[in-house]
């Protein structure tokens, strides 16, 4: 006898709880192996490929491409052979730094060949169902005092926004788990109701566009949504301006000389040195003089929280928008190490294969805008974060030297901190030993 095994969206950590289907990597009727990829879906963090912790062949997948499914919603069911008097576990296999769960105690046993069991509570069906089916909503039930079943603090929000009671609400997810539809088929209704009412008899009254759906756009308008990776950074850059009393400083500096000794350090051989990396050399040592600025703000019991390590994050920008990769320990780490794993990061972002692990826990971040051009720049501090560095272009400039007026390589640099951490002495002092270092490299000397 076979066994039909569902296999629900697993919990991609960070907070994470929904996620959107990309791409299926199988069919129906495909024969998978344990922790084979089986679908693509796109987080608020990153696309990340879903391993299946089950061997078999798959009976049906739920959720059709561009679907956004909630953490626990079934993904597919596999139908094993042979199973053993013990419930089968799961693999074990590691998913972006979460390991996969075993299956639910209660399983659902059918013959071999026998069709996939229909979604409980009239969820999502599989793709491969052939009759149309109708979802009918189970009668509400009786407000409690009990915990609501929704996962999606998104959801919350919607129904606290308005004014929806979740307990008068039958969700029409896994387990009665009750889904934005839920909430969208209430505010419609009511929506509706209120039209009709306030409408003159002879006139239609106007049908109330869903929540959540693009309206029709006017000629040569177009819409993109906010959601994904794009979503995710609207969200954080809202909440870093609503939450953190930020300011910023700058200061020019001549950057020739830390130029100059990059050039030496390539010649000498061995790996090539970025100049991402010294500056994050640069960076790292400046924390450690002024620790202030490697702290995050505890607003629910009002304590600055200042951190003994520094995961550091760097801007990279995409095809899929801006993400920060994070070089974790990078206090830790020389130059050499610094360039190779800022390589690493920034393949993956390019590739859009960095995990959640990898993009989230920056304690500060290092912005190189100077990449496009330009020299300035007043950025948003990355949310809890306390501070930001940018960096402009280095471009040939007349500059005053030893005396003389010469052309050297000048480079803008600007700090954006979080003044409830620090005062502007701290981050003008953090600042000017930034330039300095810049100017000149064997102030470092001294720290390593």
């Amino acid at each position: 006898m076979a066994q039909v095994l569902e296999f629900k969206l697993p919990d991609l950590g960070e907070g994470l709880t929904e996620a959107e289907i990309v791409r299926w990597l199988v069919q129906v009727g495909d024969v998978v192996t344990i922790d084979q990829p089986v679908v693509e879906v796109e987080t608020a963090k990153a696309m990340v490929e879903v391993p299946c912790p089950y061997g078999g062949v798959v009976t049906a997948r739920f959720g059709e491409e561009g679907t956004e499914l909630p953490v626990g919603a079934p993904l597919l069911t596999v139908a094993v052979g042979e199973p053993s008097a013990q419930e089968p576990e799961g693999s074990g296999n590691v998913l972006v730094g979460y390991g996969t769960q075993a299956p639910a105690a209660r399983r659902r046993r059918v013959r071999a060949g026998a069709p996939a069991p229909a979604a409980r509570n009239g969820t999502a069906r599989p793709e491969d169902a052939s009759a149309p089916r109708t979802r009918v909503a189970a009668p509400a039930p009786p407000v409690t005092d009990g915990p609501v079943p929704v996962i999606s603090p998104l959801v919350r929000r919607l129904a606290r926004d308005n004014g929806v009671d979740l307990r008068q609400l039958a969700g029409s997810g896994p387990e009665g788990l009750i889904l934005r539809a839920d909430v969208e088929d209430v505010l419609r209704a009511n929506s509706a109701r209120a039209a009709s009412t306030a409408q003159p008899v002879e006139r239609a009254a106007p049908v109330a566009e869903p929540l959540g759906r693009t309206p029709a756009a006017a000629a040569g308008e177009v819409r993109i949504p906010l959601k994904g990776i794009r979503g995710a950074v609207a969200d954080k850059l809202s909440r870093s301006r609503r939450e953190i009393p930020d300011a910023t400083c700058w200061v020019d500096a001549d950057a020739t000389e830390l130029m100059r000794a990059r050039a030496a350090m390539n010649a000498a051989g061995g790996s090539k040195i970025s100049l991402l990396a010294l500056l994050a050399r640069v960076c790292t040592a400046a924390l450690a003089r002024f620790p202030e600025l490697n702290s995050y703000v505890d607003t629910e019991a009002r304590e600055v929280v200042r951190l003994g390590h520094v995961h550091l994050g760097f801007a990279a920008q995409t095809e899929r928008g801006l993400v920060v990769p994070v070089v974790r320990d990078a206090h830790a780490r020389d130059a050499e190490s610094l360039t190779g794993e800022f390589a690493r990061l920034t393949e993956a972002a390019r590739t859009g294969t960095l995990t959640p692990g990898e993009l989230t826990g920056g304690t500060f971040t290092l912005n190189n805008y100077g990449v496009f051009g330009v020299d300035g720049s007043t950025p948003i501090i990355n949310h809890p974060e306390a501070a930001m560095l940018g960096v402009g272009r280095i471009i040939a400039k007349p500059w005053v030297h030893e005396g003389e007026l010469a052309v050297r390589q000048v480079v803008q640099l600007s700090l954006t901190f979080d003044h409830r951490v620090c005062d502007g002495g701290t981050a003008g002092g953090f600042l000017r030993y930034v330039a300095d270092c810049v100017e000149q490299p064997a102030v470092l000397l001294r720290t390593l």
